[in-house]
């Protein structure tokens, strides 16, 4: 009881989160019904036609369908571990930095484009690639012909995964360097007066004190396995890169906003859902059971 007084401030402050998150992310959920209707927009919910399973069954035979869940297995996966590895990388680097205020501002230059919203970043790529753009105006300057990397499906796909990690990675860079700098000094004093070399050291001390920030952002990183970037490839994409680079959450778009096609585009929609959660399901177990990880 004495703890509930004491923590009872804590938990006024907590409701209008609360509320926030009632009304924005489980409210909509209400909306997963039309998965199993034939929906109609002026029947709305409860004069909508059920069907059961046809929507999936409609989903699933679609010629396009296996490519786009291929193509959003490929580009989240080379996502999630460039996105865990290039970070690591730059933290255990920019850990062996001496001068400070060095490390500080590669700190800041590589943390930036992570501010930076798709709707900007999309367009500098976009202009940065296109066949009149800087890129190709240096690849013709060596007396080769310019490449349409915007509209081949191998490169592009390239970009999407290279542009995604270079915006990101300065903040799970910032989250493992931090991990870094909690470890007790102690152990690497320890180490050297045993004769342990920087390599060592890392491979001994560095990597398994970071050990459960990395299992803990590999879990987060499956979770979202099937979220490839939205935002992004709606930005960059076009219908001549539809074959390499449509994933699910862009296929779910179309489908539903320009075929109008409600009960389909929210069938995938719960179909992804499902997948997430049992991803994230399965890698914590995993992780609970090989490492004694736990969130809480």
């Amino acid at each position: 009881m004495k703890s509930l007084k004491k923590e009872f401030p804590l938990h006024i402050m907590l409701i209008p989160g609360v509320i926030v998150t009632l009304i924005y992310a489980y409210g909509p959920m209400a909306g997963l019904v039309m998965a199993f209707q034939q929906f109609e927009p002026l029947s709305g919910f409860f004069k909508s036609d059920f069907v059961g399973l046809d929507n999936f069954r409609y989903v699933f035979n679609l010629p396009d369908f296996k490519q786009v869940l291929w193509n959003t297995l490929v580009i989240a996966i080379i996502k999630m571990v460039l996105s865990l590895l290039v970070p690591l990388i730059l933290a255990l680097l920019l850990n062996e930095i001496t001068k400070k205020w060095f490390a500080g501002f590669i700190q800041s230059a590589i943390f930036l484009p992570f501010f930076l919203s798709w709707t900007v970043l999309g367009g500098v790529i976009i202009e940065l690639f296109s066949l009149n753009g800087p890129i190709n105006g240096l690849i013709s300057s060596m007396g080769l012909e310019p490449i349409m990397f915007m509209l081949d499906n191998g490169w592009f796909r390239g970009i999407i995964i290279g542009s995604d990690v270079w915006k990101g990675m300065g903040y799970n860079m910032i989250i493992m360097l931090a991990a870094i700098t909690g470890i007790n000094s102690t152990l690497y004093e320890a180490a050297e007066v045993d004769g342990a070399g920087k390599w060592k050291q890392m491979l001994n001390i560095t990597l398994p004190g970071i050990a459960p920030i990395i299992i803990l952002l590999s879990v987060l990183g499956l979770g979202g396995i099937l979220n490839a970037g939205f935002e992004q490839i709606l930005i960059m994409y076009n219908p001549t890169v539809y074959a390499g680079a449509d994933i699910i959450d862009t296929f779910v778009y179309r489908l539903g906003m320009f075929s109008q096609q409600f009960g389909p585009a929210a069938a995938v929609g719960l179909f992804k859902s499902i997948i997430s959660l049992f991803m994230v399901s399965t890698t914590y177990y995993a992780a609970y059971k090989v490492n004694n990880y736990r969130i809480f």
